[in-house]
C-alpha cells in the first residue's frame, strides 16, 4: 500500500475474499477544532468524538446529497449530542450537559433518551430520518444494532476518541447475492470479526491507516478506494439565520431589537460566527425579503 493521509481522512476499502466492505475514518485537527469549542468534561468529550467519527463513517457507503447527522437528546445529564458530516466532507458537532455528571454516561441509562440519524438536503426539502434504539451503553453498539434492524446485514463498528484524535472503523457484510468469494466461505464474516477484535483502543487511535489495515487484513486482499479528505466546516449562513429569525415572528424580533439598542446579534454554536441585524435588516426579513446586506459577519 502507498502511504495514505494520516489525519482528517476517510478511507473506503473492500475485503474481496471475505465479501466485506469497510470504512476507516481518522480525525485530527478537525476533531480538535470541534473539541475546543467548549470545556467538555472527559466523558462528554469522548462521546462527542466518537459520534463525530461515526457521522463521517456512515457517509462512507451511501450516496449522500446534503448532510448526515447523528443526534441524541435526553432529559438527563447528557442533554444533547450532535454531529454532522456533509457530502463535501465538512464536519461539525457539539454537546450539552448538566452538572453533576454521573461516573458513567451509558446511553441506555439516560432518561427519556432518543437517538436519530438524519440524511437529507434541507434546501431541497429532502429528508430521511431513522430512529436508533438505545439498548446499549455506547454509540458503536447502538449503531451496530441499527444496521442489523434497518438493513438486516451485520455490521461491526469501533469508535474511540482522546484529546488528539477521533477514529472510527466500520465493517459491513455484503449481501450474499453479490457473487463474491464469501458466498462459498461461510466463516468469512466471523473471521473478519475475530481479526478486528484484536485491535486495541490505543492502536486504533495512533496507528497510521495503512499500517492498521495491513496488520488486520493483509491476508484478505484489501482493495482500497480513493481517500476522501475531511475538514471542520459549518453550514450556517446569513440566509439561514434570517430564516430562523423570520420563524420567530415579529413580536420576538421586535423584543430582541428593543433589548439591544436596535441590534440583533446571533452567534453560531458550532463555529462562533457572528451575524448582525439592525432594524432595517429585520424589517426586510419580516417582510419575507431575502436579506442581502453587506457581509458584516465577524469571527
Amino acid at each position: 500500500m502507498e502511504n495514505l493521509p494520516a489525519d482528517d481522512v476517510l478511507h473506503r476499502f473492500l475485503l474481496e475474499h471475505a465479501g466485506v466492505r469497510g470504512v476507516l475514518v481518522k480525525l485530527g485537527p478537525t476533531w480538535r477544532e470541534v473539541a475546543a469549542r467548549a470545556d467538555y468534561p472527559p466523558a462528554v468529550r469522548a462521546l462527542l468524538g466518537e459520534t463525530l467519527a461515526a457521522s463521517a463513517l456512515l457517509t462512507g457507503n451511501i450516496k449522500l446529497d446534503g448532510a448526515l447527522s447523528i443526534e441524541l437528546k435526553s432529559s438527563g445529564a447528557l442533554r444533547l449530542l450532535f454531529a454532522e458530516c456533509t457530502d463535501q466532507g465538512r464536519l461539525r458537532g457539539l454537546a450539552r450537559w448538566n452538572e453533576p455528571l454521573p461516573e458513567s454516561l451509558a446511553l441506555h441509562e439516560l432518561p427519556d433518551a432518543g437517538m436519530a440519524i438524519t440524511i437529507g438536503n434541507v434546501e431541497r426539502g429532502q429528508r430521511y430520518q431513522g430512529l436508533v434504539e438505545l439498548q446499549h451503553a455506547g454509540v458503536a453498539e447502538a449503531l451496530e444494532n441499527y444496521f442489523v434492524q434497518s438493513e438486516q446485514l451485520p455490521a461491526r463498528i469501533l469508535l474511540a476518541a482522546d484529546g488528539e484524535h477521533a477514529v472510527g472503523l466500520m465493517l459491513q457484510k455484503l449481501p450474499d447475492e453479490g457473487g463474491h468469494h464469501a458466498a462459498q466461505d461461510e466463516d468469512a464474516w466471523n473471521r473478519i470479526v475475530h481479526l478486528t477484535a484484536t485491535l486495541g483502543v490505543q492502536e486504533l487511535l495512533t496507528a497510521a491507516p495503512e499500517q492498521l489495515l495491513y496488520r488486520l487484513y493483509h491476508e484478505e486482499s484489501v482493495r482500497l478506494f480513493e481517500p476522501r479528505a475531511l475538514a471542520f466546516g459549518c453550514s450556517c449562513s446569513r440566509e439561514r439565520v434570517s430564516g430562523m429569525l423570520r420563524s420567530l415572528g415579529r413580536d420576538e424580533v421586535e423584543a430582541a431589537l428593543a433589548a439591544r439598542d436596535d441590534q440583533i446579534e446571533v452567534i453560531c454554536e458550532f463555529c462562533a460566527q457572528r451575524y448582525h441585524f439592525d432594524r432595517i435588516d429585520a424589517e426586510l426579513l419580516l417582510n419575507h425579503n431575502v436579506v442581502t446586506a453587506a457581509p458584516d459577519t465577524t469571527q
